[in-house]
């Protein structure tokens, strides 16, 4: 009997590690799974989950509808072991909630549905201008008054760099040239400050003092509202003048905040010289924004993905008008590829690079693949990738999949670039009802 028990208890045991086994390799499967897809609209995507014990719970039903065999009429919860068709109804996101055995929670795959379209690589250099929603504290800094104290009042009252400041004695702020004229009239009382800090709004009391350099009322505070520089556009939809623009968001170069954008426009640029990339040292196309000419477009987005808005009508002849259809994440292959750029100020050319590595982690940022510039042309005269080049257009099997993003300060060669398919959701967000007319930078 003891015999048998024993053996018994082995066989269960193992039956045991098996099933323990088998169930670690198949949760390792499913996490394998990405967990973004985008998908283009009205078309059938098929997946094979290979998943008897897998359920899967759409949190909507009007933007993907999922067929299978095994789909239960009655119920969104459908469980799977046969292929299932994805079919996107219309534009939207929908997120698919994984179960095993239907209640233990495993992962959640987010899928967006966007327009299949075709739209217009640039590669063309811009001025790109922005007015920020309010002023940016970049610094603070103490002053000695004319009593003799060293006094920083913005600090005193709690105000720290990368604070936004948006009203100033509840009334919004126009324009740092009217805060000093301002203080240039102060009557000695104290200012009521309303500033964003992250997501939320706070309020502060700053006595303002007079600086014994300058005998004038100062507050301690180095404000920034605006920003300009040299850029790239990746591309355009000619039918709605749709734009996006440098696949990563204009931040201020002294915080590294993101620059809240109030307006902004692109307007044309000239490349005057290229300073080469090397080694620790990341290279720059060194130009000037056309300001006397009629602008290009108005930006309404600022966000990390780049920056995004509308062309003027007269805008669209400035730049090419070759349609390229739309190259999904799951579409890009590691090899060969091109990138549209003007890097002498005349003319946009397409230069050889190689996709080395396509990121999942970094998916929907601005990291998505790293690329090298493989082509000698481009290597000789910048030494790769620099700055103003991002929003160069990717281009691989004849679609457009991605833009220039970054380049690495060790090795200018290399760099990375973001999905076009993260850009394209940006645009699809658009107001096409902007308003054209620009507040004056200060």
């Amino acid at each position: 009997m003891s015999y048998a028990k024993s053996g018994k208890n082995k066989f269960i045991f193992f039956l045991l590690t098996c099933f323990v086994v088998l169930t670690l390799i198949y949760i390792k499967t499913i996490f394998s799974l990405p967990s973004q897809i985008t998908l283009f609209e009205n078309r059938e995507y098929t997946y094979d989950f290979k998943s008897p014990f897998l359920n899967i719970k759409p949190d909507t039903e009007d933007v993907l509808m999922l067929e299978s065999r095994d789909v239960s009429l009655n119920s969104v919860n459908f469980k799977f072991s046969t292929p299932v068709m994805f079919k996107p109804q219309k534009m939207g996101r929908v997120n698919l909630n994984m179960e095993l055995f239907g209640f233990i929670p495993l992962k959640t795959m987010q899928v967006d549905v966007i327009p299949d379209r075709e739209v217009v690589p640039c590669g063309n250099t811009i001025g790109v201008k922005i007015n920020m929603e309010g002023f940016l504290v970049v610094a603070l800094s103490e002053f000695e008054t004319i009593d003799g104290k060293s006094l920083a009042p913005a600090k005193e009252a709690g105000i720290k760099p990368g604070d936004l400041i948006v009203e100033i004695n509840k009334k919004p702020v126009e324009s740092i040239s009217q805060l000093i004229k301002y203080l240039d009239n102060f009557d000695g009382k104290s200012i009521h400050v309303k500033y964003k800090r992250g997501n939320s709004y706070h309020n502060a009391i700053i006595e303002p003092a007079i600086s014994l350099e300058t005998k004038k009322y100062q507050l301690g505070m180095w404000l920034r509202d605006s920003t300009a520089g040299i850029g790239t556009l990746t591309f355009y939809d000619p039918e709605t003048k749709k734009f996006g623009a440098l696949g990563h968001g204009i931040t201020d170069v002294d915080t590294g905040i993101l620059m809240p954008l109030d307006d902004g426009e692109i307007v044309e640029s000239s490349i005057l010289a290229v300073k080469k990339g090397k080694q620790g040292e990341p290279g720059e196309l060194k130009g000037i924004l056309i300001e006397d000419k009629e602008k290009l477009g108005v930006i309404s987005k600022n966000c990390d993905q780049g920056i995004y808005g509308i062309l003027n009508e007269n805008a669209k002849n400035e730049f090419p008008d070759k349609l390229y259809s739309i190259g999904l994440k799951n579409e890009i292959k590691l090899g060969a590829a091109s990138i549209m750029s003007n890097i002498d100020g005349k003319s946009v050319e397409e230069f050889d690079i190689e996709i080395q590595k396509i990121s999942e982690r970094n998916a929907s940022g601005s990291k998505g693949m790293m690329i090298k510039v493989t082509d000698k042309r481009l290597l000789e005269a910048t030494g790769g990738i620099v700055q103003g080049m991002s929003g160069s257009p990717i281009l691989q099997n004849g679609k457009l999949i991605g833009a220039v993003t970054h380049v690495l300060i060790n090795d200018p060669t290399k760099g990375y670039g973001i999905f076009i398919e993260n850009m394209i959701k940006n645009i699809d967000t658009l107001n096409t009802n902007v308003n054209t007319n620009m507040k004056k930078a200060s």
